[in-house]
């Protein structure tokens, strides 16, 4: 587990978005926690733009989340709103 993302956290993120704390298999949380870690991602490589396997691993989040995404828009388009409003990641377009 990388250095900025403790077990409290972890259990923090899971228990806002997931429902409790244990519930790691939600999408929700899971989309949450990845968000969490692309923001992270996104500045280490701000200041160090020549981090290839760190910028690797940011785009195979993006992919990950992206398919979560798709998958709860499927689901539950309700959910999947209230989601992205509350993480702020998409600008909704219908």
């Amino acid at each position: 587990m990388a250095e900025y993302l403790s077990k409290e956290k972890m259990e923090e993120i899971f228990q806002e978005y997931g429902g409790n704390a244990k519930n790691t298999g939600s999408a929700e949380g899971q989309v949450a926690l990845f968000t969490f870690r692309i923001a992270e991602l996104s500045k280490h490589l701000h200041t160090n733009r020549k981090d290839h396997s760190c910028k690797r691993t940011l785009l195979t989040l993006v992919g990950k989340r992206r398919r979560l995404l798709k998958y709860l828009a499927k689901k539950d388009i309700v959910g999947y709103r209230a989601l992205i409003e509350k993480l702020g990641i998409r600008n909704l377009k219908f």
